[in-house]
């Protein structure tokens, strides 16, 4: 299956971690383990991992090349809408080596 990960720079990626698993579980079966700094993401054509790292936030999606970009793109706008404040960025790069979706602040 084809995927794709992000590493989003941040101060707070626990916290933005939690929130995004919190937030996508109204749609889809998360997980989030706040000792280990790991959750999941099951969502109805793939899956997805969180892992808060020090200084980072680590993002993966996994799909059908179809879905690919639609995932990045869910995962990315959530994270990115609530780090408004920070300014959070998120790159894709898939695990073909070429660049995936982009999302940040539009303002």
């Amino acid at each position: 299956m084809p995927r794709s990960e992000a590493r989003v720079a941040t101060d707070r990626p626990h916290r933005y971690a939690k929130q995004l698993a919190s937030h996508l579980g109204r749609r889809s079966e998360t997980s989030w383990d706040e000792g280990s700094g790991e959750g999941g993401i099951v969502f109805q054509n793939g899956t997805g991992t969180l892992t808060a790292t020090e200084g980072a936030l680590l993002l993966a999606v996994e799909t059908d090349a179809e879905h690919l970009a639609v995932l990045e793109d869910v995962v990315g706008r959530h994270l990115v809408r609530f780090g408004t404040k920070d300014e959070l960025v998120v790159e894709w790069r898939r695990d073909t080596g070429e660049p995936g979706t982009t999302q940040r602040n539009a303002e």
